[in-house]
């Protein structure tokens, strides 16, 4: 496989990704987390990372854009629900395994 083809599988798994996690609404940010360490927020602030190194005024919110499929308001509104107990405890016993990302 070449370099180019490499970075064409590459960038066809995570556009698979983004429409898995948009397919899933159902599925919060905070359970993401708890579980893998990562959540769409992060997806978010990967690709705003990689996008400014070619567009320096590439933003955040565009990138939220993105991997959400709408706006984050629209998202909150339509999908996010309150976070439990439960779900916070986890979150902070899981914290030193979340993503770490450059800039944010």
């Amino acid at each position: 496989m070449t370099k180019e083809q490499q970075t064409e599988a590459e960038a066809a798994a995570f556009r698979s990704l983004i429409a898995h996690l948009q397919q899933r609404s159902d599925v919060q940010n905070i359970d993401l987390m708890n579980l893998a360490g990562f959540c769409r927020n992060c997806l978010s602030k990967w690709y705003s990372a990689a996008a400014k190194q070619m567009e320096p005024d590439f933003d955040y919110a565009t990138a939220q854009q993105y991997v959400y499929g709408m706006s984050i308001e629209d998202w909150k509104r339509d999908y996010q629900t309150r976070a439990t107990e439960e779900q916070m405890q986890r979150f902070e016993e899981t914290s030193p395994k979340h993503a770490k990302i450059s800039g944010y």
